[in-house]
């Protein structure tokens, strides 16, 4: 299996090291292969798409919005 090199700033791997019990490269790994799924369907959809420019900024506007609320409400009381 190939080998990437990962760059983390110094306080993330301070946290990593407090948590040895995880396999950190299965984490990255994950979030590599989640990823590259949304990656695939992403280009499956702009395949299709009749949209506009104008209208997918429109969109990804929104779907930004929507996501910023999901993620400050769950996260509001992680200090």
């Amino acid at each position: 299996m190939p080998n990437i090199t990962l760059s983390v700033p110094e306080d993330m791997k301070q946290k990593m090291d407090e948590s040895k019990f995880i396999n950190w490269s299965e984490v990255a790994r994950e979030a590599i292969r989640e990823r590259l799924a949304e990656l695939a369907l992403f280009k499956s959809i702009v395949a299709k798409s009749t949209l506009t420019e104008k209208d997918a900024i429109e969109i990804g506007n929104k779907i930004s919005k929507s996501m910023h609320e999901k993620y400050k409400k769950k996260y509001s009381g992680l200090k």
